[in-house]
């Protein structure tokens, strides 16, 4: 009987354990995806102020039609050329976080545009992450267009 106590202590700890594992984890991805969404906003917006804050001085920014965009200066611009061509409403949705160690992560987000016409463009956007000085920054984008199989 007292192995079958010690059983079920210890699954319920194990399962508490996890719940607060989970939790930490979330409350760590949670910078990462609220800076996807200021990045979000400030595209919207056209906002270079918040962009140039967010950003690093050395992005770089591969777009899905294969243009690089070097420097923040180059990207910004490219961003706001993007933003004016092409309108529409833009949408990142952060999938998933992952850390490569504590001040470096990877961040892939579901890149919907829905065109002015009401087409829908589905992509994937990962973001290179950096954090400096307890701040994290988009060091790098890579924005992707799936090819039908």
């Amino acid at each position: 009987m007292k192995n079958i106590v010690m059983f079920f202590i210890s699954i319920i700890f194990s399962n508490f354990h996890l719940h607060a594992q989970q939790k930490a984890n979330q409350q760590t991805k949670e910078p990462i995806i609220e800076l996807v969404a200021s990045y979000s906003l400030a595209r919207e917006n056209r906002d270079t102020i918040l962009l140039k804050k967010i950003l690093t001085p050395d992005i770089d920014q591969l777009v899905s039609n294969g243009e690089w965009r070097a420097g923040i200066n180059e990207a910004v611009q490219g961003m706001l050329k993007s933003s004016a061509t092409k309108p529409g409403t833009r949408t990142l949705t952060v999938d998933k976080v992952r850390f490569l160690d504590a001040d470096n992560a990877v961040a892939d987000a579901r890149y919907d545009i829905t065109n002015d016409d009401g087409s829908l463009r589905r992509m994937w956007s990962t973001f290179i992450v950096v954090r400096n000085k307890g701040q994290w920054k988009i060091a790098g984008i890579r924005n992707m267009l799936p090819a039908a199989l």
